[in-house]
């Protein structure tokens, strides 16, 4: 059911055994009272990381440095924000960037957090869209913060978009002066349009708006598409924008920790800075230095490239399959990232099955997939399809044969 045959240089196809290296992916069953059935093997397909083995040279450039036997401190060398700034440039078009706009964070999740610190006090609403990344949710109530929702409307093609309407209502309503916004978006797969950037970003600055841009899959954008960083879309969203990124999500380096943000306006970056220091926590691992600067070389960039041919295939196949096989469960195709987001209201209502039974059976048969209701929208399973395609065949078989 694949399109066509892909060639890499790079491995994509092994499986890797995870077993025993740290990986909550196969050592987590993210559903309370689910397990796998004897006989069947665990397929991953949960969290949002690859079962890939990564770029060679990111263990080349990390076990080099771990040869010398002196790991005291150190600040971030000229090589690390080179190798942003010009794989920002080649990859994503960013012009005028310098070394002052870059800055180390330990995460997004992180970045969110000390902006919602900076620029908002406790109580105060802070605007999302809906289906929403799980990690916003947290992070915002964590920090005191209330959360107003704008939800993405399929169009009549199945395509989410934003309701901008809605957006400014609701922003006006609630007197609204921060809004998080996902490009491409988690956990629809959407890669917003420059036009749909540039409406967004209308609707903000009229509303006086910092904007948090999260940014951490833009490399990974299926084909057709291609990702427009939100702060090029004019000088006002240069202006209000704090964007990250990091290599963790491309290069499956998230036990490695370590993201940046690109803030140009100085009074945002200063303030972000100083929130960011004051847990004397947010400073940077050597190794995940490293691991960036191996990530962000040409060769990070055939990588990337392979991969999202890989990705491609997998998502053709496995939308393809749903639509032919599971009567009743509906998706839209996603645009970027790697993940699939199914609505089974239908399935569950014509076959009077809960969701929760629905996410157990899958679980049962070893499909390790994730609970959708946490991102708001009810009766939804999240799918990660950054596996080899043959384990994706493997567990959309197994679906087709036990579940649907």
């Amino acid at each position: 059911m694949g399109k066509h045959t892909i060639t890499t240089t790079y491995d994509f196809t092994s499986i890797l055994d995870r077993s025993g290296k740290d990986a909550i992916a196969i050592e987590v069953i993210p559903f309370e009272g689910a397990g796998i059935d004897e006989g069947y093997s665990r397929i991953p397909m949960w969290v949002a990381d690859m079962n890939f083995p990564t770029l060679p040279a990111i263990q080349e450039h990390v076990i080099e440095r771990a040869k010398h036997p002196a790991f005291g401190y150190f600040n971030p060398s000229d090589a690390y924000f080179e190798s942003i700034i010009r794989w920002q440039k080649v990859r994503n078009g960013v012009e005028r960037l310098s070394k002052e706009d870059i800055g180390y964070e330990n995460g997004v999740l992180g970045c969110v957090a000390s902006a919602l610190q900076a620029f908002t006090a406790p109580g105060e609403p802070i605007l999302l869209h809906a289906p929403t990344y799980i990690g916003f949710t947290g992070t915002v109530e964590n920090n005191g913060r209330k959360i107003i929702l704008s939800d993405l409307v399929p169009d009549g093609q199945g395509v989410w978009r934003m309701d901008y309407e809605d957006m400014d209502r609701k922003i006006k309503e609630h007197n609204i002066h921060f809004a998080i916004f996902c490009s491409p978006h988690n956990p629809t797969g959407r890669v917003w349009e420059k036009e749909e950037i540039a409406a967004a970003m209308e609707v903000y600055a009229r509303n006086d708006c910092v904007v948090v841009s999260d940014e951490i899959w833009s490399d990974l954008i299926l084909a057709g598409h291609r990702h427009i960083p939100t702060q090029s879309i004019s000088e006002d969203a240069r202006r209000c924008t704090i964007a990250i990124y990091a290599p963790s999500k491309t290069f499956n380096l998230a036990g490695l920790i370590g993201s940046y943000h690109i803030i140009y306006n100085p009074y945002l970056r200063d303030r972000v800075r100083k929130q960011a220091s004051l847990s004397h926590y947010n400073s940077m691992n050597i190794f995940s230095m490293h691991a960036l600067i191996g990530a962000y070389q040409p060769e990070g960039e055939t990588w990337v490239d392979e991969l999202r041919q890989v990705l491609t295939d997998n998502v053709d196949y496995a939308c393809d399959f749903i639509k032919t096989h599971f009567q009743g469960v509906t998706l839209s195709k996603p645009e970027g990232t790697y993940m699939l987001y199914l609505d089974c209201g239908k399935w569950c209502q014509d076959h009077q099955c809960s969701l929760d039974d629905l996410i157990r059976s899958g679980i049962r048969v070893g499909v390790i997939w994730q609970d959708g209701r946490p991102f708001n929208k009810p009766d939804t399973i999240r799918m990660n399809l950054a596996l080899p395609k043959s384990l994706v065949v493997e567990a959309f078989d197994r679906l087709a044969a036990h579940v649907f």
